[in-house]
């Protein structure tokens, strides 16, 4: 297997990610393509024992940048690390293609370079979120911040397929994210596509799931559009450092009373 890896991409690039390359191609065995500024790729190799690791490095001077308009830097950096390393996968010459930079343009790339499946309408961003039960997957997370009813079938169809190959749960349940977990709660556009949902072959679908039952980890797959799950995941993110912050603070502050 070969992975393409955008090197210049990420808060902390390229130092970590060159680090996670070395790392991740000495454990699993595996080529890991280095895609980025060739000079800045082997200062980076330089800190590494990489000996008989392999790590070759393709070639990428532009950056897409944080900032930058997914679809217009995707047409006007046609040699940026996202790019390059979405068209060896487009060419055959790499199976995966990762990337800890701009989402929208790893988005862009993937669409403009290498396409949908057949049949998928629009791609969705997927991540395991934690539960007191263990993990599920939530998707999706930022990907389409509007949404049609039918393209939440397909989501629920992507994550079913993913939580059992990747996290290796034969029926995985489904439910989608809404205000309440009775029938007929929710926005209109969750309403519609609970319907679709139940007509949808080949998903365990078991209606509406809130927020706070997530976390208890009562499903498996979380089917929700990219706006809400984005705000979600982020929410959840931010009130476990929040947490974390003050319970440092208060067994800082002094002795544990009882």
């Amino acid at each position: 297997m070969n992975i393409a890896l955008d090197v210049m991409g990420g808060d902390h690039s390229p130092h970590e990610i060159v680090a996670g390359a070395v790392e991740a191609a000495r454990a699993y065995k595996v080529m890991i393509s280095l895609v980025g500024k060739p000079d800045v790729i082997r200062r980076e190799l330089a800190k590494h024992a990489t000996s008989g690791l392999k790590l070759p490095i393709v070639p990428a001077h532009q950056v897409i940048e944080m900032d930058d308009k997914p679809t217009t830097a995707v047409r006007t950096k046609p040699d940026s690390s996202i790019v390059v390393a979405c068209d060896l996968v487009k060419r055959g010459e790499a199976q995966a293609f990762v990337t800890a930079g701009n989402t929208g343009g790893a988005l862009a790339a993937g669409i403009l370079n290498i396409g949908r499946m057949r049949g998928i309408l629009r791609p969705a961003l997927v991540s395991p979120f934690p539960t007191q039960r263990g993990f599920c997957v939530v998707l999706d997370i930022g990907a389409n911040a509007d949404v049609r009813p039918e393209y939440l079938p397909q989501f629920a169809i992507m994550g079913t397929i993913y939580a059992r190959t990747v996290m290796g749960i034969p029926n995985p349940t489904v439910r989608i994210l809404s205000n309440g977990e009775e029938d007929g709660k929710g926005s209109q556009l969750v309403i519609e596509a609970v319907e679709l949902l139940r007509r949808t072959p080949g998903i365990n679908f078991q209606g509406n799931v809130e927020s706070k039952e997530i976390i208890e980890g009562v499903v498996d797959v979380v089917v929700t559009d990219g706006f809400t799950g984005n705000i979600f995941v982020k929410t959840a993110e931010a009130t476990a450092r929040l947490l974390q912050k003050v319970m440092l603070q208060e067994l800082t502050r002094g002795p544990i009373s009882t």
